[in-house]
């Protein structure tokens, strides 16, 4: 991003902090548009915000329902804002981050496994398919060496 004459003085300031950072053109333009979302919240310039303001906007995003990855996005930005360029840790402590919740692995059902393992065409590929699934009858056959392979 470059300065020009649009904008704010507190923008300006903003953009160059993010430049002297090294920031990449993608998170200055993320990190400017979570301030004017923070601004238009607030109705007022964000330098003036209190920590009941910054409490009240992290709701006002979680009852819009944005994303939890979108709001840690958007918190970031307003964070490297408070951060940084107001140097106001006061208020840059009150925001939080979110947690992602863990998706569950998709598990099947033993009659599912058995199909899978019914389809397999060799031995070998049903071992594999049965060691995937974690089939415990397989891995005591796996573990056990055959005669053949064992007197070699």
């Amino acid at each position: 991003m470059t300065t020009n004459s649009t904008g704010t003085p507190l923008r300006h300031r903003m953009i160059d902090d993010m430049v002297a950072r090294k920031l990449g053109r993608h998170t200055q333009r993320s990190h400017i548009e979570s301030c004017k979302r923070f601004a238009a919240f607030l109705k007022r310039s964000p330098d003036t915000a209190t920590a009941d303001d910054l409490r009240r906007f992290q709701l006002h995003l979680a009852e819009i329902g944005i994303s939890i990855c979108n709001r840690n996005r958007i918190m970031t930005g307003v964070k490297f804002l408070f951060r940084v360029t107001l140097r106001r840790h006061d208020l840059a402590a009150e925001i939080y981050h979110l947690k992602e919740p863990q998706k569950l692995p998709l598990i099947i059902s033993p009659a599912e496994a058995k199909r899978l393992l019914a389809m397999a065409g060799s031995l070998q590929a049903h071992v594999m398919l049965a060691l995937a699934a974690g089939y415990a009858p397989a891995r005591s056959f796996v573990s056990r060496p055959a005669i053949s392979t064992a007197h070699r």
